[in-house]
């Protein structure tokens, strides 16, 4: 089963339940800004969690049980809840930035997504720094607070504003995005390192960049970014090109104009030195 095999009122209600969804995680993120007493470590230098994250969470999820009670669910701190029915599976991060949030660098947001057989349909990003709700589903098209967006008309490397990001192994992997994104720096207009990506994507599919790159993500990451960008106008692919897997945590999209063009630089850098600290 696809995301077109359920109809366009099945995809605005799930939408609408998104929506619902992270407005009540980032009503919680807005209330805990500035006043955390819980900050811990996951364990990698710079993978948090809050009591922010938890509370949204618990809220988000709370909205989804009510409506959808026998649906799948990813969850970033509670992991996988329940078995997937028709295919649907919701995927879940309640606080996207965490580092961003604990310093109070207004760059973050809640993420609900919903994969259909794999494939991103549905989302819903709320960003409670800007009171900014980024919408979207498969044939419905993208908003932000419920005006319609697009992706950008740039249609070259040389003019282009870039975001990416960096894992949190990149401290142990080679494979750490240090080369792409020195390399892009120099062939393009800029590459900003948001700490979001949930909110990159949004960017990008409101114009406001014009592409972005990044790996070792997880579903929840993605799932809702993935559907704004498509469905503003713009293009999902991996680094080269062929189809986009959200498990694979990999992802390239544009505008759609610079995908030829920035997929053949990623694929061609070569990685840098591991870095070892002293």
């Amino acid at each position: 089963m696809n995301p077109m095999s359920y109809t366009p009122d099945d995809l605005q209600r799930f939408l609408d339940i998104a929506s619902e969804a992270v407005s009540a995680g980032g009503a919680v993120l807005q209330h805990y800004w500035g006043n955390l007493s819980d900050i811990r470590s996951k364990g990698r230098p710079g993978d948090l969690v809050t009591e922010a994250d938890k509370a949204a969470e618990k809220e988000v999820l709370a909205v989804l049980r009510r409506h959808v009670p026998t649906h799948a669910i990813l969850a970033e701190e509670s992991g996988s809840l329940g078995e997937p029915t028709g295919g649907l599976l919701w995927a879940v991060d309640p606080l996207d930035g965490t580092t961003n949030y604990t310093h109070q660098y207004p760059f973050c947001g809640c993420s609900v997504g919903l994969l259909i057989e794999g494939k991103p349909a549905v989302g819903a990003i709320f960003d409670p720094a800007r009171n900014h709700l980024f919408r979207a589903a498969k044939g419905l098209g993208a908003t932000c607070n419920r005006e319609p967006i697009s992706v950008s008309d740039t249609a070259t490397l040389a003019n282009s504003l870039l975001v990416t990001g960096f894992g949190y192994d990149r401290r142990e992997t080679i494979d750490n995005n240090y080369a792409e994104f020195c390399h892009l720096t120099h062939l393009s207009q800029g590459v900003r390192r948001g700490g979001a990506a949930s909110i990159d994507l949004a960017y990008v599919a409101c114009g406001w960049l014009d592409g972005y790159w990044e790996r070792g993500l997880s579903p929840w990451d993605l799932a809702a970014g993935v559907v704004l960008v498509e469905e503003a106008g713009g293009q999902v692919t991996a680094y080269d090109q062929s189809p986009f897997v959200v498990e694979s945590g990999r992802i390239l999209a544009t505008n759609g104009k610079i995908q030829a063009e920035l997929s053949e630089v990623l694929v061609s850098v070569k990685p840098l030195a591991r870095f070892i600290p002293d």
